[in-house]
């Protein structure tokens, strides 16, 4: 059966935890979770921006980079599937989850212990591999934020399914301060790649500690073998799929660090770290409220397209400006920000920028189909993606360097996946109607601000007052072309509406 609906713990039958909110706030909820989110990430995403100008522009260079990103590479496809997917068992069970959180927190420390251990032996074979020797400490560093993601995964759930998206702001802050106050000091003591390493080992640490302070009494352990195959029958399919869509998102890495070498893989992970902003400002915001309130709305089809349909409208709409001017001023702006030795980054930008914006719509219809229960249509999807991604990459990678790989992304993006995703939402209910009305005023806004971006560019050319007048030009037309969806976005306040 292909419903998560069906999938409970032993205690299922059991009221409704306090955590989760009554339908009747259920919107209120979800609204002040999403603000608060929207703040954090906004606010950590400016952090992290001024650190990496720092870090680019006075203490590591491209090659430093590469290594960097190969080891981030690694970690995040590890951290994909590290606690089996059980741990979102927590957001989306009825019953209180307290009572097989215990459970939930030895799988998923045993397994992310387990991942690490395997990590530590095969990281000087994985180095080699990528091209990349340099990195076999850094991967071993790095990856220790394995197992300290094993253990904060019971009370950052917790948070989730309760939306404290406020205490959450406060432990990403913390996480925030720490984290950049090691790599800082250590980058500009000439650790290299090594202070980014132990820069996240710090943060995770200290995130660690303020789950902890923020849910009290859910880092303890048990064991219920009966939750735990319950978990387990739960958890795998997600995992996997989890772990398709990070190799998505990271298999350019390791395809141009094998094929292109150190220098250029610096070069396209800041392209693709550039490109990222908004996924992350606005799509990492989101998704850490989405699911919690599409589980919410996963008995109501009606209920849960008009929820899908509103957060992808508001979604693309705050999106869609950003990839524009990031995409059509790649150069200059680069130029601008990290100075002119990252200016080859700026030849993949704008295609990566159409990735993103692809990116924020597919992991939308991710979080919605896991909370609809179509686990088996996501896994087809995200591995049909996989299959088709990496003969491409490579093939690009040979032809056009990191452009190419770029280019490759968008064609398998844009011409298979999005038509994959657009027929799996359609069997979970959720038809093209809803997503072409979501989508269609922010994309004529935004062909218009890049009609308005490209002259301009051409007329003033790309000085920083050039560059302001044009941002504030095509951003005024994009104002206009959206205003007529205003209506559409602000949406009933109904106690659905996610």
């Amino acid at each position: 059966m292909d419903s998560i609906d069906s999938v409970r713990t032993p205690d299922s039958d059991t009221a409704e935890p306090s955590g989760t909110p009554a339908p009747a706030s259920l919107g209120h909820q979800v609204r002040s979770a999403a603000r608060w989110s929207l703040v954090n990430t906004v606010v950590m995403r400016l952090g992290n921006f001024a650190t990496g100008i720092l870090l680019a522009r006075f203490a590591l260079g491209p090659a430093e980079w590469g290594v960097y990103g190969i080891a981030q590479t690694v970690l995040l496809v590890l951290l994909s599937a590290n606690e089996l997917g059980v741990s979102l068992a927590l957001v989306r069970w009825e019953g209180d989850p307290r009572r097989f959180a215990p459970t939930v927190l030895t799988l998923a420390t045993a397994s992310s212990a387990l991942l690490y251990a395997a990590l530590f032996v095969a990281a000087p074979t994985v180095a080699v591999l990528l091209d990349s020797p340099d990195a076999t400490g850094v991967l071993r560093v790095m990856c220790l934020c394995l197992v300290i993601d094993g253990v904060a995964q019971v009370p950052a759930a917790i948070l989730t399914r309760e939306f404290a998206q406020g205490r959450r702001m406060v432990i990403d802050a913390l996480n925030f301060v720490v984290s950049t106050s090691v790599t800082l000091a250590l980058a500009f003591t000439g650790e290299g790649a090594m202070s980014f390493a132990w820069g996240a080992v710090a943060g995770n640490v200290a995130a660690l500690a303020g789950c902890a302070l923020a849910a009290p009494g859910t880092l303890r352990f048990g064991w219920d073998p009966v939750q735990a195959r319950a978990l387990l029958r739960f958890g795998l399919p997600l995992a996997g799929a989890s772990l398709l869509a990070l190799a998505v998102v990271n298999v350019d890495t390791l395809v141009v660090g094998s094929a292109l070498g150190g220098v250029s893989l610096g070069f396209y992970v800041l392209a693709f770290n550039m490109s990222g902003w908004p996924v992350r400002i606005i799509s990492e915001a989101a998704r850490r409220v989405s699911f919690a309130g599409f589980s919410r709305l996963a008995d109501s089809p009606r209920a849960l397209a008009d929820g899908f349909s509103r957060a992808l409208g508001v979604l693309v709409t705050g999106t869609v400006p950003l990839c524009v001017l990031l995409g059509g001023l790649a150069a200059p702006v680069v130029h601008l920000v990290y100075g002119s030795t990252w200016v080859p980054a700026a030849a993949a930008l704008p295609w990566l920028m159409a990735l993103g914006l692809v990116r924020i719509g597919c992991e939308l219809a991710y979080d919605c189909l896991i909370a609809a229960g179509r686990r088996r249509s996501l896994i087809l999807t995200q591995g049909l993606w996989v299959v088709a991604l990496v003969p491409v990459l490579i093939g690009g990678a040979r032809l056009n360097g990191i452009v190419g790989v770029s280019q490759g992304h968008v064609l398998v993006a844009a011409g298979l996946v999005v038509p994959a995703f657009l027929h799996a939402l359609g069997r979970a209910g959720i038809g093209l109607a809803p997503v072409a009305r979501a989508c269609a005023w922010p994309f004529l806004g935004g062909a218009v601000m890049t009609v308005v971006v490209l002259a301009a560019e051409r007329f003033l050319g790309d000085g920083l007052l050039a560059l302001c007048v044009t941002a504030t030009a095509a951003l005024a037309c994009y104002v206009v072309c959206v205003l007529p969806s205003r209506r559409f976005l602000l949406g009933s306040r109904t106690p659905e509406t996610v």
